[in-house]
């Protein structure tokens, strides 16, 4: 499956799932997370003839450019970073092997963590990458399947554990005590994304 064909489809299921996140965000945040996130997949999509036939660092610059544009809140600037740093870990590179994906991903963590100035633990959607990114660094000698469902399989665990968390970063710090007990949405948007492409990546095997 190609790389634009997964981006449409990641659109598509942020889109169905806009409001799910959006309640999420409400019990603990500003209400508008899957809203924003859902306009900025859309806007993508709308443009995606401009993303055919461009290189895997312009394709990936483009969307984070997109992306930082059309999502409001701190969402769009923090994906955003995290993709621009992507694009600049794949200049020169014409094919996406597991290690490429895997300095890539390296790279999306560090530009998350530098624009969020967040760590693991703290109930964001690093929560969901980080351990997605490790499996993926534990099972990369293994058949692309056994990889995708470790990979799904830890990003699904690491957003589930932010229910125990007490927020640290953004709006849900401010509740304190009252924040655990909740879903950080950034961590459920990242994982639908994360199963999305682990989803398609199979069908594409």
């Amino acid at each position: 499956m190609q790389i634009l064909e997964i981006v449409e489809k990641v659109a598509d299921v942020i889109n169905q799932e806009k409001d799910y996140l959006s309640e999420l965000d409400r019990v603990i945040g500003d209400s508008d997370h899957g809203v924003n996130l859902s306009r900025g997949f859309q806007k993508l999509i709308e443009e995606k003839d401009g993303l055919k036939n461009l290189n895997y660092s312009d394709f990936f610059n483009r969307i984070a450019m997109v992306l930082i544009s059309n999502v409001g809140g701190a969402s769009g600037a923090i994906y955003g970073t995290g993709l621009m740093k992507v694009a600049q870990s794949l200049k020169g590179k014409e094919n996406l092997d597991l290690d490429t994906v895997i300095i890539a991903s390296d790279a999306m963590v560090a530009g998350i963590k530098m624009r969020g100035k967040a760590e693991a633990g703290e109930k964001t959607m690093l929560d969901t990458i980080i351990p997605s990114v490790e499996a993926l660094k534990q099972n990369k000698d293994k058949d692309l399947s056994v990889i995708l469902e470790n990979v799904e399989l830890a990003a699904k665990t690491g957003m589930e554990s932010t229910k125990d968390m007490l927020a640290t970063k953004g709006r849900a710090s401010y509740l304190g005590e009252r924040s655990i007990g909740h879903i950080d949405p950034g961590a459920m948007s990242s994982y639908l994304i994360i199963k999305t492409i682990c989803e398609n990546l199979k069908v594409g095997e």
